[in-house]
């Protein structure tokens, strides 16, 4: 690798990263207002960003405090070989993890662990509900009782993926919810239902309706713990496609945390493609951490 050099007029790079990034999207079978609504997310702080070139590629690199601690993120790196000087980089700045966001596959990050995923297909024309299972809108009564169950969930799935510690993994919690659901269970755009089998409520589901163009999100898709096992987690994600073509969407989107090897698999199984891929190291643990 040639002596690298940091850039004060990044033009040249921008322009062809943010080509390359489009390309990744509409690789993965976005459209295009789809496509450019995704990298208008993924560039976002970008003039915050330090790039640096040894003239045969580019790294960029961030170093900023999220979740109650420093870290680092590799942007892009096309320089053969540069993912030490990224990571020594962002060692010295103070960083204690180093993130990447990845389109089309792991590439130089393959022994960074998973932490989480965003998958989507295009949901069927006309779906139907699965036989034997009804849904209905969850009830403002029944809203309280369900806020509190996703806000653990939503902790304990952080937790397992080792992107956070407990403590960060509610801060972050907290901030997220007030964030997505500022009206509570009136909030524009947010639907809650209730999935039942023979009168029994097996699963609920949140999803939010033009999260992005053409695009439902699927926050959650839960079957409690008790129904696992029969056959509701696949019905779960057809409840899904079609609270997405009820919202007037074609595309439903959803999010996997790492370690959750049974969500993975039915994702899988499902047709839901990777869309981005975020993995990250500790380097409070040293070069051991890749491996965990």
């Amino acid at each position: 690798m040639e002596q690298l050099e940091i850039i004060t007029e990044p033009g040249a790079w921008r322009g062809e990263f943010e080509g390359r990034v489009l390309d990744g999207y509409r690789s993965a079978g976005c459209s295009e207002p789809l496509a450019q609504a995704l990298l208008e997310r993924a560039v976002k702080g970008i003039d915050g960003w330090t790039v640096a070139t040894d003239g045969t590629g580019w790294i960029a690199v961030e170093v900023a405090e999220e979740d109650g601690a420093t870290v680092g993120r590799i942007h892009d790196l096309t320089v053969p070989h540069g993912r030490e000087w990224a990571e020594r980089w962002c060692a010295e700045r103070g960083a204690q993890r180093v993130a990447v966001r990845l389109t089309g596959g792991a590439g130089a990050f393959a022994d960074y662990p998973v932490r989480a995923q965003n998958r989507m297909r295009a949901a069927a024309e006309r779906p139907g509900l699965p036989a034997g299972l009804t849904v209905r809108r969850l009830t403002e009564g029944e809203y309280p009782g369900w806020l509190a169950g996703e806000q653990a969930g939503y902790v304990a799935d952080i937790v397992r993926s080792g992107a956070l510690t407990p403590e960060q993994a509610r801060a972050k919690s907290d901030r997220d919810f007030a964030r997505l659901l500022p009206q509570g269970y009136s909030t524009p755009g947010h639907a809650f239902y209730a999935m039942e089998a023979e009168g029994v409520v097996i699963g609920t589901g949140w999803v939010n309706h033009g999260f992005l163009p053409g695009v439902t999100f699927g926050f959650s898709l839960e079957v409690y713990e008790e129904h696992r096992g029969k056959g509701y987690g696949r019905a779960a994600m057809a409840v899904g496609e079609w609270a997405t073509r009820q919202g007037g969407d074609e595309v439903m989107m959803l999010n996997v945390f790492g370690g959750n090897e049974v969500a993975i698999g039915l994702y899988d199984s499902a047709g839901f493609a990777v869309l981005e891929e975020y993995r990250s190291i500790d380097l409070t643990q040293g070069r051991d951490a890749r491996r965990g």
